[in-house]
C-alpha cells in the first residue's frame, strides 16, 4: 500500500499526458491494421513473445537460442512484415488527419442512390457487384483496383457496370459513405454447398462475407435479379421497396 501511495505522490500531470499520447498510439494502429492479414501476423508475434519468456522460465535453453536470434532481428522483422500497413500510414499521415469525418452526406441519400442505381442496372440486366464496408476494414482489398474516391451518385455507379466499362468485372467499393475504388477483386467461397445456379459475381460476396462483416448487393446479368448478402447468407429477389428496409436495417446499427 505505501509503494502504491508513493507511487501515486510522484505522479505528475505530464505522465497521464504521456499515457494518453501512448494509448492513442496503440488505438491507431490497432485501427490501421483491423481487417487486413497484418492481425494475424501480429498475433503470431505475440505467441512467439510467450513461447521465449516460456522458454526462459522452464529452461528450454536450445529454443531460448534460437527465439533470441530471431527477437535480436524484432525491428526489421516487423518492418518487412508490415511494410504495406507502415507504408499506409505514412501516406495516410500527409494526406489526411486521423480526426477526418467519416461521411459527409446522410446514410439515407446513399441508401437511396445505390438503391436508384441496383434497380435501374437491375431493369437492363446490367450485372454489378457492390461492397459496403461496415466495422471491419477492406483494406487489403482497395489495395487493388482502380481509385475513385467519389460521392455515392447513381449515374456514377451505372456508368461503372456498364459493359463496355474497362472496370466493370471487378467489385465497386464503398468506405466512410463514399464510393472508394472500383475494378477489385474478391475472394471466392469455397462452400460446396452453394446453389450451383449462382455465377462468380454471388460466388465472391458470399466468400468476401465469409471473411469480413461487409454488405454486398449482387445484380445478375442473367436474370435481373437483385440480392443482398451478409456473413456469407444471400438474400435474392430484393426489389425497389424491400433493397431500401435491409440496407438501413444492415447499416445503421454500424453508424450508432
Amino acid at each position: 500500500m505505501n509503494e502504491f501511495w508513493e507511487l501515486f505522490k510522484n505522479f505528475r500531470w505530464l505522465d497521464g499526458v504521456d499515457i494518453l499520447c501512448v494509448a492513442f498510439l496503440v488505438y491507431r494502429v490497432i485501427l490501421l491494421i483491423k481487417g487486413t492479414r497484418a492481425v494475424q501476423m501480429l498475433v503470431g508475434l505475440f505467441i512467439i513473445g510467450f513461447v521465449y519468456i516460456g522458454s526462459r522460465l522452464l529452461g528450454l535453453f536450445t529454443l531460448q537460442w534460437i527465439l533470441d536470434g530471431f527477437l535480436s532481428s524484432l525491428v526489421l522483422v516487423v518492418v518487412i512484415l508490415f511494410q504495406n500497413d507502415i507504408r499506409r500510414a505514412l501516406i495516410n499521415v500527409g494526406k489526411k488527419p486521423f480526426f477526418s469525418d467519416s461521411s459527409s452526406r446522410e446514410e439515407g441519400e446513399i441508401i437511396d442512390e445505390l438503391v436508384r442505381a441496383c434497380v435501374t442496372l437491375a431493369s437492363r440486366k446490367i450485372g454489378a457487384l457492390i461492397v459496403i464496408e461496415r466495422e471491419t476494414g477492406l483494406r487489403d482489398i482497395l489495395e487493388i483496383g482502380v481509385e475513385i474516391d467519389a460521392k455515392v451518385v447513381a449515374e456514377l455507379i451505372i456508368s461503372i457496370f456498364l459493359p463496355y466499362s474497362p472496370i466493370h468485372d471487378g467489385a465497386l467499393i464503398l468506405q466512410q459513405g463514399r464510393l472508394k475504388r472500383a475494378g477489385c477483386f474478391l475472394p471466392l467461397s469455397q462452400n460446396p454447398d452453394i446453389n450451383k445456379s449462382l455465377g462468380t459475381r454471388h460466388r465472391a460476396a458470399i466468400g468476401l462475407t465469409e471473411l469480413v462483416d461487409a454488405v454486398v448487393v449482387v445484380v445478375s446479368e442473367e436474370t435481373g435479379k437483385i440480392s443482398v448478402v451478409v456473413g456469407g447468407k444471400i438474400t435474392r429477389d430484393m426489389n425497389s421497396s424491400t433493397l431500401p428496409r435491409i440496407l438501413k436495417r444492415l447499416l445503421e446499427p454500424s453508424k450508432k
